[in-house]
C-alpha cells in the first residue's frame, strides 16, 4: 500500500465504534496484551490480523494505513471545564474524538478540489483586551457582520458566510451539544449535535462562535463567557427590552411562549436573559422556574413551539460539487477517504437533500 500500519488508526477505529481495548481483544480472540502492544506501536500486526480488525470494526483495510495527524478534542468539551458536561463518559468522549477526527480528515480530501470564498470576516476580540465585556464583544460582532437589529433569522447562514463549516453530527446520547475544531489551513469546523431541538442548536452555534471570537487560549471562565456571548448575540439588551414593552414588562410563561418563535431561542434562554438584564425580580424569577418545573418543560419545551431547523448549505454544496461537477460516485468518494459507503453517507448526510452549489469553484 506504500505506507506502514498506523496504530493510531486502530485506536481511532475502535473508539468510533465505542469498543474498548478489552472488547476488541475478545472479539478478535487476540490476547489483550498483544493488542495493547500493537496500539502502542511496539508490535507490528500481521496482514491477517489487520483484516480481522477491519472485519470487526467495519473499516476498510486502507483506513489503518493512513498517515494523517490525529487531533485531540478542544478544552471546551472536556467535563472538567464545565460542570454541566460532567456526565459525559470517557467512552463518549472517545467516540466524539474519533468521529470528529475522521470527518476532518475527509474534509481535507474534499477541500483539495474546492476553492472557498467568504463574504464576511471572522473577527477576533481578546476577552481580556475588552475588559471581559462580553456584551460589547457581541454587539461589535453583530455590527461587523452588518446584522440588522432584532432577532437573527438564520445563524447558520451568517456563520457559513464568515468562514465556518457547520456539520450536523449524530452524537447519540452523549451529553455534548457541540464543539469547534480549527486545524491548519482549514475553515473553522463546528460540529453540532443533531439530537437537540433547533433552538438549542442555534444557541450552541453562537456559544461556539463566542469561543472562536474571544478565546485563542483557555481561561477558567471561558464556558460562562461563551454562554453569555451567545445570549447577548442572539438577544441584544436594547431590543429585548423593547420587545417586553408590548407586555408592560409582565413576564409569564405565556409571554415567553409568545417570544420564542420571534427570537428563535428557548423559553428558558429568554428567561435567563431577562434575569441577567435585571428585567425581572427574584420572586417573579423563582415563580417562573417553579412553573417550568411543574409543567415539565425544562428538558422538553412544548412541541407546538418547535422551530424549523437551519440546515447547513456549505458542506452539501462541497459534496454536490464532487458528485456532479467532478463526476464522483458516493462509492468513489468513500474509497478516496478510506471509508465504506454507509459511514461516509452518515458522516456527511448524503441521505439528505443537497443544496445547489454556489460561491464554490474548482481548483484549477
Amino acid at each position: 500500500m506504500g505506507f506502514s500500519f498506523n496504530p493510531r488508526f486502530l485506536i481511532l477505529a475502535r473508539q468510533a465504534r465505542g469498543i474498548t481495548q478489552a472488547e476488541i481483544s475478545n472479539l478478535s480472540q487476540i490476547n489483550q496484551g498483544f493488542v495493547s502492544k500493537i496500539e502502542n506501536g511496539i508490535k507490528e500486526p500481521s496482514t491477517d490480523t489487520i483484516k480481522r480488525f477491519s472485519e470487526i470494526l467495519k473499516f476498510p483495510v486502507s483506513f489503518f494505513y493512513q498517515q494523517e495527524e490525529v487531533y485531540g478534542l478542544p478544552l471546551s468539551v472536556h467535563p472538567f471545564m464545565h460542570r454541566k458536561k460532567s456526565t459525559v463518559t470517557i467512552r463518549g468522549l472517545d467516540m466524539i474524538h474519533a468521529q470528529t477526527n475522521i470527518t476532518i480528515m475527509n474534509l481535507k480530501h474534499l477541500l483539495n478540489s474546492v476553492s472557498l470564498t467568504f463574504n464576511n470576516v471572522m473577527p477576533y476580540m481578546d476577552i481580556d483586551e475588552y475588559g471581559e465585556d462580553v456584551e460589547k464583544i457581541a454587539e461589535l460582532t453583530r455590527r461587523t457582520w452588518l446584522l440588522p437589529r432584532g432577532p437573527i433569522q438564520n445563524v447558520t447562514d451568517y456563520l457559513e458566510k464568515a468562514g465556518c463549516i457547520v456539520i450536523w453530527s449524530d452524537f447519540d446520547n452523549i451529553d455534548i451539544d457541540g464543539l469547534t475544531l480549527h486545524i491548519n489551513n482549514l475553515p473553522y469546523c463546528i460540529f453540532v449535535n443533531i439530537n437537540r431541538p433547533s433552538d438549542r442548536m442555534r444557541f450552541t452555534l453562537c456559544h461556539e462562535l463566542g469561543h472562536i471570537i474571544m478565546h485563542r487560549s483557555p481561561c477558567p471562565d471561558m464556558e460562562n463567557q461563551a454562554t453569555k456571548f451567545a445570549s447577548a448575540f442572539l438577544m441584544p439588551a436594547y431590543d429585548i427590552k423593547e420587545s417586553l414593552t408590548t407586555f408592560s414588562y409582565r413576564i409569564t410563561l405565556e409571554t415567553l411562549a409568545h417570544l420564542k418563535p420571534i427570537w428563535k431561542v428557548s423559553m428558558q434562554a429568554l428567561l435567563m436573559r431577562i434575569t441577567d438584564l435585571g428585567l425581572i425580580n427574584k420572586t417573579q424569577r423563582e415563580y417562573l422556574w417553579k412553573r417550568i418545573n411543574i409543567a415539565r418543560i425544562r428538558l422538553r419545551e412544548p412541541p407546538e413551539l418547535d422551530l424549523p431547523y437551519e440546515e447547513p448549505k456549505l458542506l452539501p454544496r462541497i459534496l454536490k460539487l464532487h458528485l456532479e461537477d467532478l463526476g464522483y460516485s458516493v462509492s468513489e468518494l468513500s474509497k478516496a477517504v478510506n471509508l465504506y459507503d454507509p459511514d461516509f453517507s452518515k458522516n456527511f448526510g448524503l441521505n439528505e437533500k443537497l443544496s445547489k452549489p454556489n460561491h464554490l469553484r474548482l481548483v484549477s
